[in-house]
């Protein structure tokens, strides 16, 4: 990581804050130009919601996932509504991100750093600015941090008050996290325990069951050494979000004063959506004058010289685990397109995290109307995305997907399959179709099967099973079987 010491290469003010006068898409068009400036201005002063050391530290173990000794998994809500902020809503959520790490921790015997898609993720961008209803057109939902998604005009009028509402519940958020993961609820023999309650409950039980009893044996064998689960309770999960309106993200810049750096402290990790990563535009320039950890969509139609360019401009200084790519290509695509970016990179000798988004590549209408996505799609682009890497002999880095901790009923199939039929039930999302608590563990036992049978092709030794820091070699998923 950076030195703590005052950075000489710490952006002025002025430079800072350059994006002012370039283009910004997806922004909304708020009717109240002095209301707006009153509520940014209350943000302005305002704690910050996160550190710029908890952002260091999650540079840190990006770094290490950068240099192939760690997996990233970053999940959670499309996009989070403010009334849906509670404990329980925060628990189920951070419980199915542990379930997933415990498993893929072992299955890839290396450190997985979990980041959230959390207290934050209340804007979305838009391919339509209106929507039209029975010869009626409204503004389009735009998330919760802009209008409502009742189809009247009343909500959908952008309205700025919404944005102080977004920061107090993005810290309870924050807050309920804090305390979870501090008082012992990510022990990770009640984690595995939780673990086995999925396996027994699950149509795939015999297919998990080995899986599983490993586990069993490593904590058992953590045990007789005299060694603790206790001693594992804390755990380390990071908030990350897409850092769209700017006027909100801009409210809560902040500078160290050991450092110079300047930092967004609306959440840890903050990514440019693939409809607002212009070279020329806002968002690649504010995100260029922060220092926290960044990400980058990456869709099909990504130009090599454009992800070159965007390297330069926002990891100038090759810090490995400052720039994350996020590819979201579709299970069709991936395995053309994904290589030359790849390829392209490492000829830059930039050590970027590659992440897997098998999510919105995917995405199709069912006949009742739903937005919905097929597992085994989203299993297959991961398949993909782990087959260019294995190819290329670069590290595949993570998964970036769309989850709830809720039983909804938003994507089909899954070992305990929800048909097209089944949508309407449980479809609650604001937005796009997410994962549910089945069919994300569903995701993170597939996902280990693929490290196992890299493990067994490669002729590796399984990997020591206690959950540490330490360096290790990458491995590589095999294909789906």
């Amino acid at each position: 990581m950076e030195s703590l010491e005052k950075d000489e290469n710490a952006l002025s003010e002025p430079a800072a804050e350059a994006w002012r006068a370039l283009p910004a898409a997806q922004q909304p068009d708020w009717p109240d130009p002095a209301a707006l400036r009153t509520t940014l201005s209350a943000l302005s002063t305002a704690p910050p919601l996160v550190f710029g050391r908890e952002c260091d530290t999650l540079l840190d173990r990006l770094g290490e996932v950068a240099l192939g000794q760690a997996f990233l998994l970053q999940g959670g809500d499309c996009a989070e509504t403010l009334d849906s902020v509670s404990a329980e809503s925060v628990r189920n959520k951070l419980e199915v991100l542990l379930q997933m790490a415990a498993v893929l921790t072992y299955a890839a015997g290396v450190p997985v750093v979990k980041v959230g898609r959390i207290a934050g993720q209340y804007a979305k961008p838009r391919s339509q600015p209106t929507e039209t209803r029975d010869g009626v057109t409204l503004p389009s939902y735009r998330g919760d941090a802009v209008n409502g998604l009742e189809f009247t005009a009343e909500a959908r009028t952008p309205d700025p008050a919404r944005l102080e509402r977004v920061y107090h519940a993005s810290a309870a958020t924050l807050n309920l996290l804090r305390a979870f993961t501090a008082g012992g609820h990510a022990d990770l023999h009640r984690v595995h325990e939780w673990n086995r309650d999925f396996v027994a409950l699950s149509a795939a039980e015999r297919r998990y069951e080995r899986l599983a009893d490993e586990i069993d044996a490593a904590l058992a064998f953590i045990r007789a050494c005299g060694m603790s689960t206790s001693t594992l309770r804390t755990t380390e999960v990071f908030a990350s979000h897409e850092a769209l309106l700017l006027d909100y993200e801009s409210t809560l810049v902040r500078t160290d004063p050991d450092t110079g750096r300047r930092y967004a402290l609306s959440g840890h990790l903050l990514w440019i959506g693939e409809r607002t990563r212009q070279l020329d535009g806002a968002h690649v320039a504010f995100a260029a004058g922060v220092s926290n950890p960044l990400g980058v969509k990456l869709g099909p139609d990504a130009a090599v010289d454009d992800v070159l360019s965007l390297v330069d401009r926002l990891d100038p200084r090759r810090t490995p685990g400052r720039l994350t790519f996020i590819a979201r290509m579709g299970r069709g695509r991936v395995r053309d397109r994904l290589p030359a970016l790849v390829e392209a990179v490492r000829s830059e000798g930039a050590r970027v995290v590659w992440v897997c988004d098998p999510m919105h590549g995917n995405t199709f209408t069912a006949p009742s109307g739903h937005k919905s996505r097929r597992f085994e799609d989203v299993l297959d682009e991961i398949t993909g995305f782990f087959e260019v890497h294995r190819a290329l002999g670069t590290h595949p880095g993570g998964v970036h997907v769309e989850l709830t901790g809720e039983d909804v009923t938003e994507c089909v199939g899954g070992s305990n399959a929800v048909l097209s039929g089944d949508l309407h039930l449980r479809y609650e999302t604001a937005c796009d179709p997410r994962l549910n608590r089945g069919q994300s563990m569903d995701l993170a036992f597939r996902v280990a099967e693929w490290f196992s049978a890299e493990k067994r092709r490669l002729g590796r030794p399984r990997a020591e099973p206690v959950p540490v820091r330490a360096a290790s070699v990458p491995v590589y998923a095999a294909s789906l079987g």
